[in-house]
Order: C-alpha cells, then structure tokens, then sequence
C-alpha cells in the first residue's frame, strides 16, 4: 500500500482492536464476513472504484456501503467496511487489500482466543515448506482450472487434524482466492500479520478525558520505544483521575494521575 493508504488501513485496524473481541467464534464470523466483502469487491469493479473513489463524499459512499450490507452481514463487519468507504485510498485495489488485511485480522483475533497464535505461525510455515517442496501440489493448487471445491477438498486431506481451523480456514483462503499472488507470498502475508500480533504490547490506558489521535500517537511510540515492541493502547475513561493517566501494560503499573498523587499526600499526612 502507498502512504496515505497505509495511514488508512492503520486507523480501521485501530478500529478492530477497539471491538476487543475475545471470543473465537465472533472473530470467525467476522474473518469470514470481510473476506466474502473483499470477493465482492474483486468481482464488482464498478463497485469497488465508486466505494474508493475519492471525489466522492464520504457519506455518499458510507451510505451506498451500509445499504449494500446491512441485514446481510453483522453490524461488526458492516461498521468496519462502512469505515473503509469512507477512507481515502491511494487505488481502488488498496481499498479491498485493506479488508482483506481486516479479515486475516480477525482470524488471528480467533486463533488469539483459542491461545493458538504460535500454533497458527507454525502451521502456515510448514505448509509453505511443504507446498515450496512439492511442484506438483504447488501446481495443482495454483490451476485456476481446478473447481474451488476440488482445491478445498484437497487441503481437507492433506491438512485436517494436522492443523487448526484457523490455519486450515486461512490457508483454504490464500489458495482459493490468491487475488493474483503467488500462494508463497499469500501465506507470508498472513503469517507476518500473526507474528506482529503475538509481539504486540497491550497498554490499558486511564484517564479522565478522551485523547486525541495524537496523544495516541505520541503515548504509544512512546512506550513502544521504551518496551521495544508496537503498543495497542486500549483507554478507559475513567472519571476518578483526576489528572494525568495511568498505564498498565500486563502487571507493571505506571500511574502518572493527579488522583495517585493526592491519595500519597493523604497517606503521608495520615502517618
């Protein structure tokens, strides 16, 4: 993705992390939900340059969005696809790339709550090892003469039980559905997205005021430099502090609130 479209699908993911979804089942149906959005745009290309085009008003093209999807897909999904309409995106590929990005999110969001991450990168790993290994396999599942189904049952064989579902979904898709990549490049794509999540840093973050973007932004580069790891910053708004914010990233505390500090003062005036 170009620059301003990179900025774009940073704020949508933004925008996943916020939904703090914690059950693999509504991660799942989310995952699915997008990628059937991002087939749609590959096949309706009238659709996908009018949702991305960037003279149109926002809301012009949030509303043909929501009257496309609304009652078809959860109000999670037609949200977030709403979002990226509503976006400036460099092309109109980047647009459906960005989606597809959410959908692969997702599904790492539902492998994250079955605590499946490493078994997740290890399985796209060993199967790009083996599909890299076996030029006939690597044939057979790039033949866009070959049905879908023959392709899904193929995987079925050769990966059921051997990996998770969230493996099996997500490689299921790379290989139906390769939007013109080599299946190499799919599966590294999808991996990388795993491996950035597993290293992410969660900060809950409290104060008394929402913050702006750019609060958000200097907070977690901040603590993204000192811990050596990306931040996700989750805020609580939390009208007990007083001043100031709290940051709690796993069981280290740092609480720079005024609320703190006067309860220290009480203490020492209480001794």
């Amino acid at each position: 993705m170009r620059g301003a479209s990179r900025g774009s699908f940073a704020a949508l993911a933004e925008r996943l992390a916020a939904e703090n979804i914690s059950s693999a089942t509504v991660a799942t149906r989310l995952g699915n939900e997008l990628f059937a959005v991002t087939g749609l745009l590959d096949t309706e290309h009238g659709l996908r340059r009018a949702l991305s085009d960037p003279g149109k008003p926002a809301a012009e093209k949030a509303a043909v969005t929501s009257a496309l999807l609304h009652g078809k897909v959860t109000g999670r999904a037609e949200s977030l696809v709403v979002a990226a309409a509503e976006s400036r995106w460099a092309t109109s590929g980047d647009m459906a790339d960005a989606i597809e990005q959410l959908a692969v999110e997702a599904m790492i969001l539902a492998a994250e709550a079955e605590d499946g991450l490493d078994d997740l990168e290890d399985g796209l790993f060993r199967f790009g090892r083996v599909v890299a290994g076996q030029p006939a396999l690597r044939a057979a599942l790039a033949d866009v003469s070959l049905p879908v189904q023959r392709k899904e049952d193929l995987l079925g064989a050769l990966l059921r039980d051997k990996v998770t579902a969230v493996t099996l979904r997500l490689i299921t898709q790379m290989v139906t559905h390769p939007r013109g990549r080599a299946l190499g490049l799919a599966l590294d794509m999808c991996a990388g997205l795993a491996a950035r999540r597993r290293q992410q840093l969660i900060a809950v973050v409290r104060a008394a005021v929402e913050l702006s973007e750019a609060q958000r932004r200097r907070l977690a580069d901040a603590l993204a430099a000192s811990y050596g790891h990306p931040v996700h910053l989750n805020v609580v708004i939390d009208p007990s502090v007083v001043g100031g914010i709290s940051v709690q990233i796993g069981d280290e505390l740092i609480d720079g609130t005024t609320a703190s500090r006067l309860a220290a003062v009480r203490h020492k005036l209480a001794g």
